[in-house]
């Protein structure tokens, strides 16, 4: 099990997927984000990790607030969120986290306080559908109606579905959507709604009823380590890219020298037919006056030498 993040909700939005059709999406923000503090189960009973996001002034603090952070030695942060992890999802205090923690695909659940929406009616808190809006019915068109039996009981059982105060409850929706993940604005767009208004902050962890993608990071996606990975994929790509141009310089190369072979020797013949038979002619008999002339020199050297006595 991995831990979640606390996200601000900015607001909703839509996007178009492959096919044209549109999306909507709730859009959310991650502050700068680490791990303040580990609880582990020999020391503390449990493993969870206690994160903290945004930054904000060490003037703002109390003195209870300054020590902790004091004592982890990490920036002061505005938010604390405590998430329960398994052993292997332990993470070192200091540890940055970015929004490359979650994958699009992935789906999530995301928890929140709604929206506050006062003292409601039984209609809007609950949908009754009223009474009928006219013959017979005056004053009680908006009514719940009858709240209990007779004398016996002679009460009003609890919870049961009265007017009453709506909205401002905690609230946990399942199964949302990763649709897309923006690493350069730290923002992650989430089909669907979420609760709660803008700029009020939500609980996003891993959904519980859902497994978890293959290329999910684990423990958790640090801060950097996206950035890594695509300069090791464009290192990768570039030496792909230069093998391939060289195998194809060598087959060129392959495939041009019977080529220039050939080309040698189509020009060797057409230099043989085009000198003319004159200069053979020529040539011929220039060699033969030159043997000749060999052969004469020959006896006449023989003859200068001296006789011996």
């Amino acid at each position: 099990m991995r831990v979640g993040l606390c996200v601000k909700k900015l607001g909703m939005s839509r996007l178009f997927n492959e096919e044209g059709q549109h999306v909507p999406v709730s859009v959310l923000r991650l502050e700068s984000c680490s791990v303040v503090r580990r609880f582990e189960r020999d020391k503390d009973g449990f493993d969870a990790l206690q994160l903290g996001f945004g930054d904000i002034k060490e003037k703002r603090l109390n003195k209870p607030q300054r020590g902790a952070f004091a004592k982890s030695k990490q920036t002061p942060r505005a938010r604390l969120r405590q998430f329960r992890v398994s052993e292997r999802g332990l993470l070192d205090v200091g540890t940055a986290i970015d929004v490359h923690h979650f994958v699009v695909g992935q789906y999530v659940d995301i928890s929140g306080i709604t929206i506050g929406k006062g003292f409601a009616g039984a209609m809007k808190r609950h949908n009754f559908g009223g009474g009928r809006a006219s013959h017979g019915v005056s004053v009680s068109h908006r009514a719940h109606g009858s709240t209990g039996q007779c004398q016996d009981p002679g009460k009003v059982f609890k919870g049961k579905k009265m007017a009453g105060h709506m909205g401002a409850s905690r609230v946990t929706h399942h199964n949302l959507k990763v649709v897309k993940v923006d690493s350069a604005n730290g923002l992650i767009f989430v089909h669907g709604a979420v609760p709660g208004p803008k700029g009020s902050y939500l609980d996003i962890r891993d959904a519980y009823k859902k497994p978890l993608p293959d290329d999910a990071p684990w423990p958790a996606g640090l801060h950097g380590q996206e950035q890594e990975e695509e300069q090791e994929q464009e290192q990768e790509q570039e030496q792909a890219t230069e093998q391939a141009t060289e195998q194809v310089k060598d087959e060129q190369a392959t495939e041009s020298a019977p080529e220039q072979e050939a080309q040698g020797a189509e020009e060797r013949t057409q230099e043989h037919e085009t000198t003319p038979p004159a200069q053979t002619g020529q040539t011929e008999k220039a060699e033969q006056t030159g043997d000749d002339v060999q052969a004469e020199s020959a006896p006449e050297a023989s003859t200068d030498k001296p006789q011996k006595e």
